[in-house]
């Protein structure tokens, strides 16, 4: 089973290392979205250089608070990240969201300050969503003095560790990834770093239970409803939710596609972990590729 895993992972959309990348400070930012500069580089064939680009980045493994709330579903987001945190119940709820947004801030500035000098991303270009007005890719970000960004936010209760679905910049496993992150939260919080300084330990279990319920309730209504999408969706560009609706795709094998984007053609889904000959042929009408 282990080595069927492996298999999978190792066929994951290859990871691109780009060097010397540059942050782009902008007022939307938060410590785990942000604009980054790619330099120019020169062409194989004449020497040429490329001009240097601006892309958006989704930082892989790490979930910080929201550092504004914009509309309702930010809203909904700092609640359940509060929860989380068990901080919910810290003052009341205005103060709470203050608390919790004045971290999602110094996550931000955290952020800024290890990215102050060139710093290497590692992306497969996948599609991270995210606001309609830019586009976003998910990226490991290695700092200028060879620190995982995602480990070092959450080392420092600055962010709570958050799945990855494929195999890292430095070959490990996604689970060992995972792992990894989920004992540097347990250390951060148990040491009282960032905003777990602040945990309500007593109330945290309700908290988090809450949460679930609201999950579970506002899912109620989509799972009521047939489980097939009303029309074709293109695999490259599709959210979570959207892919959720495709037969045999829950939350794991979703994030598992989005993950090891881009696709090229149907069996490059095969990839995926959860996803075999079957379940391919099942998910094949309701799916566009790029060749198509």
């Amino acid at each position: 089973m282990v080595f069927v895993l492996m298999a999978f992972v190792s066929q994951a959309a290859e990871l691109k290392k780009i060097e010397n990348c540059t942050l782009i400070k902008t007022d939307w930012a938060d410590g785990d979205s942000f604009r980054i500069q790619i330099p120019g580089k020169p062409t194989s064939k004449d020497g040429l250089v490329h001009k240097a680009r601006e892309i958006t980045v989704r930082l892989y493994g790490a979930d910080c608070i929201e550092s504004k709330i914009h509309d309702e579903s930010d809203g909904r987001r700092v609640r359940a990240q509060r929860r989380y945190f068990g901080i919910s119940k810290v003052g009341n709820a205005r103060e709470s969201i203050q608390l919790a947004i004045g971290y999602g801030t110094k996550a931000t500035e955290e952020t800024r300050k290890l990215l102050d000098k060139p710093f290497t991303i590692h992306t497969a270009f996948s599609d991270a969503r995210g606001h309609p007005d830019f586009k976003r890719y998910y990226a490991f970000v290695v700092t200028a003095d060879g620190k995982d960004l995602a480990a070092l936010l959450v080392s420092k209760g600055l962010a709570r560790a958050f799945g990855v679905y494929r195999e890292t910049y430095d070959k490990r496993h996604s689970k060992d990834y995972r792992a990894q992150l989920a004992d540097l939260e347990l250390q951060a919080a148990k040491n009282g770093k960032g905003v777990w300084q602040h945990t309500d330990w007593k109330s945290l279990p309700e908290e988090r239970q809450a949460q679930r319920d609201d999950d579970r309730e506002n899912k109620m209504g989509i799972i009521k409803k047939p489980n097939m999408p009303t029309e074709k969706m293109r695999i490259n560009k599709a959210s979570r939710d959207e892919l959720m609706q495709l037969p045999g795709v829950g939350k794991a094998t979703a994030d598992g596609i989005i993950g090891n984007r881009p696709y090229g053609k149907p069996e490059d889904l095969l990839k995926v972990s959860g996803i075999g000959k079957k379940t391919l042929e099942k998910l094949k009408p309701f799916l566009i590729f790029p060749e198509g």
